[in-house]
């Protein structure tokens, strides 16, 4: 519950300073990529799509991270699986006298 409404409260806060950089920087740039040149764009849509790819970017660098720690988390259960299969085998065998 709790969660979710900082997550509201954050996502309207983020808008508020968006609109406000908006109304504040009404200026036109020309993005020039190297080899093309974009049309003309607001300063405030020029920020917005580079926020946006850059949390694109940081999302798919975590989705990585995160599908290698849950592979590797798979192969580790594995293993603990099978070790416990074997020390269970293994208690379950009879004693043998040393003598």
């Amino acid at each position: 519950m709790i969660r979710t409404l900082l997550t509201i409260v954050l996502v309207v806060v983020v808008a508020l300073v968006a609109a406000v950089f908006a109304a504040q920087n009404p200026g036109v740039v020309t993005l020039d990529l190297g080899a093309f040149e974009l049309v003309d764009a607001r300063v405030s849509v020029a920020f917005i799509v580079t926020f946006a790819l850059g949390w694109a970017f940081g999302l798919v660098c975590c989705s990585y991270a995160l599908l290698r720690l849950a592979h590797q988390r798979r192969r580790l259960r594995r293993k603990l699986a099978a070790s416990e299969a074997e020390v269970s085998s293994l208690r379950s065998l009879p004693m043998q006298d040393a003598h």
